[in-house]
């Protein structure tokens, strides 16, 4: 392989984790560097951990980062108040990808430090006995799981730092080599979760700290990704050159079974671990850090010291968690008699609006066709806008609102239809956002079809939750103090059953169908109309389970993920795995960005084979010592 020259970081910046609801704290100072002689303490080997949970919080909750995650996929296209950040990975030619624009860029800048990190600990916390085997395994975990996210991101990247593969370095050098996607899986990924699923223990040190099921769903998902890249479908190339071939002549086939091997182990014993009774429940703010949720950038509302961030006021940068506000449109627009009838609020149906992402059409109404039986569109989104005008000092009793009809504290001033119906009478007046109103109701409507770039409905999953509010509207000014979720229990049934679509033999009783519908029937049941605001005693289980096809393939399953896990940020890496980027993402529909664009308009990706891969950042290429020619091998080819 080619030498190149190349300037990385060394250390990484500890700060301080708070683990909510847990008496115990990993604190340490900030500190700009480590030293071997560091790690070689139990101060230093447990202020490392610490800074490794920390650098979550530069990735996940990240907006931009979020973005680049989704933006371009079928779930999301850029909204009305969208820059280049979105419009760059939309792939309509509003704008384009290129090493200077990418928002990958969060992933390649935060995750080296924290792989030096890791490295630092693993090579020198052994010299200290009061250190378990078990926390070593939890930076041999975060290696792995860095190193994951950046091959699927960019392909091959350095396993040398400047010390030697996997050593930890001192010191800045700048020379480096990138290895192949084969190397990076088979001497960094796989070794250390395997190690990691060894050491790791059944249940959490704190809460919130890496367990063996963890390191088993990403060993799982791992060996999924990798057996795709083997078998390469669709002859997508890979950077730098490398034949499609395992070293140690393991097959794609060997891939998926170990990956179906390893997620149905981890669902038989989960270790503490396992599936809400109700998809509501998992994405509730008041029920956050539950036991569905395997791993989270973690936030708190008790101290801004541990959150990373101010209670009432965002920068709009990391480390805050601001990613809920992207996909939330400007409701606060909305009039009712003249005044504004729903107030910017900090509550998990409302919260900051920022316009730079939005829904499809498709989405709304393909992906999420059954909003009757499933429960899981209902659990998605804010799709009723109810009226919060007293929190805001208004005194009128109610608002005159469609039709002249009035609205209360309470009830719905906006409600975004499931289905399209006849006889909707949309103007720009109405509501002030070019709403529609049909006879007898007071609430403003808008139809699936109608859903623009301006107006769709919001992301609830990601809104706020704070129980500081008292009877006012709170901070909704102030990055969201909620955890982010990375990864849930839940998704080991979707990659065992996408594992067994590609070939590998089930158990009985778990077959790609019966591991779907253990998913769909959970999605069949109701405790709570969300969007209603009232309780729903249903289960339409039984329903669910038979709308399953009798034979399910990739393109169901990835339907299905997208149901459970919509705007969590898995999209672009599950259709870059399956490569099914093109083929699912191809094509959108949504309306203009103006109030009055109610027509449905359909935008056409060019999605290329070199997209599969996001450019080297262009900042790490303008650190390098190195000529034209050098930093032209480095970078992905096309851009």
């Amino acid at each position: 392989m080619k030498k190149i020259n190349i300037k990385l970081v060394v250390g990484t910046a500890l700060l301080s984790l708070f683990f909510a609801a847990c008496s115990d704290l990993l604190e340490e100072k900030p500190r700009s560097t480590y030293t071997p002689e560091f790690f070689k303490s139990e101060k230093g080997v447990q202020g490392g951990i610490t800074s490794l949970y920390t650098h979550l919080r530069y990735m996940y909750g990240q907006a931009y980062y979020y973005n680049s995650l989704l933006t371009g996929t079928d779930e999301v296209t850029y909204a009305q108040s969208a820059d280049a950040n979105f419009k760059d990975m939309d792939m309509t030619g509003v704008g384009a990808v290129t090493p200077q624009g990418s928002r990958s860029d969060v992933l390649w800048n935060t995750a080296f430090p924290n792989i030096n990190t890791a490295s630092g600990i693993i090579e020198n916390a052994g010299a200290v006995a009061s250190i378990p085997a078990s926390l070593i395994a939890e930076a041999r975990f975060f290696r792995a799981f860095d190193y994951f996210m950046l091959v699927q991101t960019f392909g091959g990247v350095p396993l040398d730092l400047g010390a030697g593969i996997l050593k930890f370095n001192t010191a800045p050098v700048r020379t480096s080599t990138r290895n192949t996607v084969p190397e990076v899986y088979t001497q960094a990924v796989f070794p250390d979760l395997k190690k990691a699923v060894e050491d790791l223990p059944e249940t959490s040190r704190l809460k919130g700290t890496v367990t063996k099921t963890v390191a088993r769903l990403y060993l799982a998902k791992a060996y999924l990704t990798y057996g795709w890249w083997l078998q390469n479908p669709n002859n997508i190339p890979t950077y730098p050159a490398a034949d499609r071939v395992d070293p140690d002549g393991k097959t794609a086939a060997w891939y998926f079974q170990q990956a179906y091997d390893v997620a149905v182990q981890a669902i038989e014993n989960p270790g503490g671990y396992g599936l809400l009774e109700y998809f509501y429940d998992v994405n509730l703010g008041s029920n956050d850090r539950n036991k569905e949720i395997l791993l989270y950038a973690d936030h708190t509302e008790a101290d801004e010291f541990y959150n990373a961030s101010s209670l009432s006021w965002s920068n709009g940068a990391a480390p805050e968690n601001f990613a809920g506000w992207m996909m939330t449109w400007n409701y606060t627009n909305l009039r009712s008699g003249g005044q504004s009838s729903v107030q910017r609020e900090a509550v998990q149906a409302l919260g900051r609006p920022w316009t730079r992402m939005a829904p499809t059409i498709n989405v709304i109404k393909n992906t999420f066709a059954d909003k009757t039986n499933d429960s899981r569109y209902d659990g998605t989104f804010t799709y009723i806008y109810r009226a919060n005008f007293n929190k805001a000092g208004i005194t009128d009793a109610t608002l005159a609102n469609a039709n002249g009809l009035p609205v209360a504290p309470g009830e719905a001033v906006l409600t975004f239809l499931h289905d399209d119906v006849d006889g909707i009478a949309y103007a720009v007046a109405n509501g002030n956002i070019g709403a529609g109103v049909l006879p007898g109701r007071a609430d403003f409507v808008i139809a699936p079809s109608a859903i623009s770039r301006i107006t769709y409905p919001g992301l609830w999953k990601l809104g706020p939750y704070r129980t500081d509010n008292g009877t006012g509207l709170g901070q909704p000014n102030g990055a969201s103090t909620r955890p982010f979720n990375i990864a849930k229990f839940s998704e080991l049934y979707f990659i065992a059953a996408e594992a067994a679509v590609k070939g590998a033999s089930p158990k009985a009783g778990k077959s790609a169908r019966e591991l779907i519908n253990v998913i769909r029937a959970r999605a069949g049941k109701w405790r709570w109309y969300n969007n209603g605001n009232v309780a729903k005693v249903a289960d339409n289980s039984a329903a669910m389970v038979a709308a399953t096809p009798a034979v399910i393939d990739i393109n169901y399953i990835l339907a299905e993920r997208s149901r459970e896990f919509y705007g969590e940020g898995y999209r672009w890496h599950d259709l870059v795995r399956t490569q099914k980027w093109e083929e699912l993402a191809g094509s959108y529909q949504i309306c203009g960005p103006e109030y009055k664009d109610r027509t449905p308009q359909t935008f056409t990706r060019t999605i290329e084979k070199k997209h599969y891969l996001r450019p080297i950042p262009q900042g790490q290429l303008d650190g390098m010592e190195m000529t034209d020619e050098d930093k032209a091998a480095y970078q992905n080819p096309g851009y």
